[in-house]
């Protein structure tokens, strides 16, 4: 009886849709599905989000500032940090962090405690379907017994899946309108509820035997790129030792047609899935009596790379007679990628914590971060020209459209390349990855 009512609000586009947290994956999500048609209310107990959303203004980069504004200027969407509004909705997706602790483990406490609100408030006929990434079992073990304290069953009264966010910040082709969604339900009926729901949105959806099926297939996506990426940084500290180019290297294996998929070295991982998701996976497979060797092994690597790049400097400040020791290091980008503003676990931060430690003095360019706060204080992004110029080395960690390189390349008297950015020029000057 639920089921079909709510199938049939879904079709109808009168479902009144939530979104608990609003960032980087919760408010696009919301914002496709008002655009869908629905009446969308977003949740998040950040107050200072909430308002800046209720007026209109838009936080996250890859979503439009205009189609925010129009879409709460027609009532298509609202915020509020009050979860009492559940009870008024017809379906709820969680999309909370979900950090590693410092011992490597799950922190599930931003999922426990949405769960729990959204407990309070659980009614028949709600479809709640979990998008943070996390290990397989959480649904079903963790989501599943908090919802059904209210004494409502799962699959009868209300619903609840598992579909993994696949949000990749600052690409302008794969945005969450094309990103295909897998989903998983604990019951077949949730599953076909999800997939109805989400059809209306997202251009393709993809439904999987069970939420812990969806959950591992996160989990594998990130977990490839770790390990691949870690591969492709162990091949960059093995050519530097033997003095082979690795960026040629890797451009040259990329010519073959099938059997390789090239990826890239760098400065260390960043952002919030590829350092992190893998080691979800890694702790749940020791709770199997597994070891997940490969896993392990590609995030030691992977850990290694800030170190490598300060090597590089102070192997770069010594051939030009220079400790690192009150040396003026200049960085080029601080954020984790390129063309975001995003800094979780960039490796900018563990590089310039490496530096300070050296005694190097710190400063930085970033377009898309005006501040960068560290734990000993507070930096801000200075002009590019004026900086690299009176600097004893510049070490480009993230490789944004909006620098400048060649005017770079004029100014700067040393340059440190860990994205081969610079790889169109020529100069005794420049000391690659």
């Amino acid at each position: 009886m639920y089921a079909s009512a709510l199938a049939e609000k879904i079709r109808s586009h009168t479902a009144r849709a939530g979104v608990v947290g609003l960032g980087y994956v919760g408010l696009p999500l919301a914002v496709e599905m008002a655009r869908a048609g629905f009446t969308v209310t977003g949740i998040d107990t950040d107050a200072d989000k909430v308002a800046r959303l209720e007026r209109g203004e838009c936080y996250i980069d890859d979503v439009e500032p205009e189609l925010l504004a129009d879409l709460v200027r027609c009532g298509k969407f609202r915020a509020t940090s009050d979860f009492g509004a559940v009870s008024q909705l017809d379906t709820v997706n969680i999309c909370v962090p979900t950090p590693l602790r410092k011992s490597k483990d799950p922190d599930m406490s931003y999922v426990v405690a949405a769960a729990e609100e959204v407990g309070r408030y659980v009614h028949p006929g709600l479809l709640v379907i979990l998008e943070s990434t996390t290990y397989p079992g959480t649904t079903d073990e963790l989501i599943l017994p908090i919802l059904e304290r209210s004494g409502l069953k799962e699959g009868h009264d209300f619903f609840l899946c598992f579909s993994p966010e696949r949000v990749d910040p600052g690409n302008p082709q794969y945005q969450t309108r094309n990103i295909p969604k897998v989903v998983g339900g604990i019951s077949p009926q949730s599953t076909e509820l999800a997939v109805l729901l989400y059809s209306q949105a997202i251009e393709h959806v993809i439904p999987v035997s069970s939420t812990r099926v969806a959950e591992m297939v996160k989990l594998l996506e990130n977990t490839f790129r770790m390990i691949n990426i870690g591969l492709a940084n162990e091949m960059a500290l093995l050519c530097d030792r033997m003095d082979i180019n690795v960026w040629e290297v890797i451009e040259a294996a990329a010519t073959k047609p099938f059997g390789f998929m090239p990826f890239y070295p760098g400065p260390g991982l960043g952002g919030h899935c590829i350092p992190i998701d893998p080691f979800y996976l890694s702790w749940k497979s020791k709770q199997a009596g597994a070891e997940a060797r490969f896993i392990e092994l590609a995030g030691q690597i992977n850990g290694q790379m800030p170190h490598f790049v300060v090597e590089k400097v102070q192997a770069a400040l010594n051939d030009h007679g220079k400790p690192v020791k009150g040396s003026r290091v200049h960085v080029v980008g601080v954020a984790y990628k390129r063309d975001v503003n995003d800094v979780r676990e960039s490796p900018a931060l563990d590089i310039i914590a490496l530096l300070e430690k050296r005694g190097a003095k710190i400063s930085y360019t970033d377009p898309h971060v005006p501040q960068l706060r560290l734990d000993g204080g507070c930096l801000s992004s200075q002009p590019l020209e004026v900086a690299a110029a009176t600097a004893d080395c510049v070490v480009v960690v993230t490789d944004h459209k909006r620098v400048d390189y060649a005017r770079l390349v004029e100014v700067a008297p040393l340059i440190i390349d860990t994205r081969n950015v610079l790889k169109g020029f020529h100069s005794d000057k420049i000391v690659r990855l």
